[in-house]
């Protein structure tokens, strides 16, 4: 039996991968939760991140990763304390620790590169161990 935290590749892409030191499955609620060094990955959308914690509601079709947050989408990132990625909307609500920030980096296209005074920054590779903000 596949496990309901690791589905079986489907031909659409729309697995999501969870891996953690601890995953429980509820599947009267249909809450699924992993902790400790989780990592999720899920392709279809181009989605990498890390966190203490992650919860995936599947009646909700939510996400809420907690503790230490870093996902990267296309090059794109974001750091929080509370992260909660709505399937549906394709949207992350991002909280940070108390009187803390969350910290996001987007990577613009210019329409016009020769305008550009400045080299653009690297785009950030994924680190699964990104650094804490304290």
């Amino acid at each position: 039996m596949p496990s309901p935290l690791k589905s079986q590749p489907t031909s659409d892409g729309r697995a999501l991968t969870v891996k953690a030191q601890i995953q429980e499955a509820n599947s009267k609620t249909g809450v699924v939760t992993a902790r400790g060094n989780v990592e999720m990955f899920y392709p279809a959308r181009k989605i990498q991140a890390t966190a203490a914690q992650a919860q995936y509601f599947s009646r909700e079709r939510r996400i809420v990763l907690s503790g230490n947050v870093y996902v990267l989408q296309e090059g794109n990132s974001i750091q929080g304390e509370n992260i909660t990625y709505l399937i549906d909307e394709g949207r992350f609500i991002a909280t940070p620790k108390t009187n803390g920030q969350v910290e996001s980096i987007y990577i613009i296209s210019d329409p016009n590169p020769a305008t550009t005074t400045q080299a653009a920054p690297a785009t950030p590779s994924f680190n699964r161990k990104s650094p804490a903000k304290k």
